[in-house]
């Protein structure tokens, strides 16, 4: 008894200086060899504690994070998903040398090359791309966290769109949208060339497919049939099918849509041969409601000329043709914003979709 009553008084010792450490319990631990088994037991009991509380204070220092400066990270976030330190200056609104400095300062901290100069611009390397899709959805979440103490949501979206129905459809709606999120920055592209979805020049693109869309997750906004219209005049001349042959016609798709408008209507496509030049639909448009002839397109992108008694329908005879879908580049919807201007363009559309 009296070694067991040694132990007991040197790990009662040991219990009132654990705050300097626990290098004395591991001594008393190394003490141990050939003593009672209750004694080692009891011993044990005592060390854990002292052990798991020492760890927990080393874990806890250990997790102190090395971040680079937030605005480096912000300035190549948007450096790489425009591919060009100019798109990123203007979408932060800084100076192209600040996003340039912010850039080379954040290669030097990681001793990494993150992009490579071309002739005209930069393009990410394969390390830069890595870190671009673990840095995006980083910051997409730090926003998202700080969004919800916010009662009106804010952010930018980027829209690239097809050039007439940005005009005809999407500019006349957009107050509504104004309206119900003042905090929403909306960019609207509309330009002939398409913008590249996966080098990041649009969140999210509105585009037209003969068929089916590549993949699911490219939701259908539009798949209204066409059919001809013309200004009020001309479209009172029109009594039967045959008669849009007496006007020049024109059309708001690159595909010969009048040879299929002619097989619906049960005509000879022959006698619609495709015209050798053909005027572009944003200027097609406006030479339908000049009165210089018939225009062929779908409804969404005359409804206000139609409403306002510009344009009639000359013919109920309609053909479908393709369908608009929404592009999104990759991991755009984890932001608030773009899902509200999904949600909107999907909901103000709703009549634009039919049944197949």
């Amino acid at each position: 008894m009296g070694g067991f009553g040694r132990i007991i008084s040197l790990s009662a010792k040991t219990d009132q200086s654990h705050r300097s450490g626990f290098i004395n319990t591991i001594g008393i631990s190394a003490s141990l060899t050939g003593m009672q088994d209750e004694s080692a037991k009891w011993i044990r009991a005592i060390q854990t504690p002292l052990l798991d509380k020492t760890c927990a204070q080393k874990s806890h220092i250990g997790m102190t994070r090395q971040l680079p400066p937030l605005n480096a990270l912000r300035a190549f976030e948007a450096a790489g998903r425009h591919q060009s330190f100019t798109g990123a200056a203007s979408e932060l609104g800084v100076s192209h040398s600040a996003i340039s400095r912010h850039v080379r300062g954040l290669e030097d901290r990681l001793g990494a090359q993150l992009f490579r100069d071309l002739p005209r611009g930069v393009e990410l390397t394969d390390a830069g791309a890595q870190y671009l899709s673990q840095v995006s959805p980083a910051l997409d979440a730090i926003a998202e966290a700080s969004g919800v103490f916010s009662d009106k949501p804010s952010g930018l979206v980027s829209v690239d769109s097809e050039p007439l129905f940005a005009a005809k459809f999407l500019i006349p709606k957009l107050g509504d949208f104004y309206e119900r999120y003042p905090e929403i920055e909306l960019r609207l592209d509309a330009r002939r060339e398409l913008a590249d979805i996966k080098r990041y020049q649009a969140d999210m693109a509105l585009r037209f497919y003969h068929g089916p869309p590549p993949s699911d997750d490219q939701p259908m906004f539009c798949n209204a049939p066409l059919y001809p219209y013309a200004v009020p005049d001309i479209a009172k001349q029109v009594h039967a099918p045959e008669d849009v042959l007496k006007f020049r016609r024109y059309r708001d798709r690159y595909d010969h849509t009048w040879g299929l408008w002619a097989e619906a209507a049960g005509l000879d496509p022959a006698l619609f041969p495709e015209e050798a030049f053909r005027l572009r639909a944003t200027l097609a448009v406006e030479a339908a409601l000049a009165g210089h002839g018939i225009f062929l397109c779908s409804w969404e992108i005359v409804a206000g000329d139609v409403a306002a008694g510009r344009l009639l329908r000359c013919v109920d005879i309609g053909i479908r043709h393709g369908s608009f879908h929404i592009v999104f580049g990759e991991g755009v919807l984890r932001r608030a914003p773009v899902r509200l201007f999904r949600d909107w363009l999907l909901d103000v559309t709703a009549e634009l979709r039919c049944e197949t």
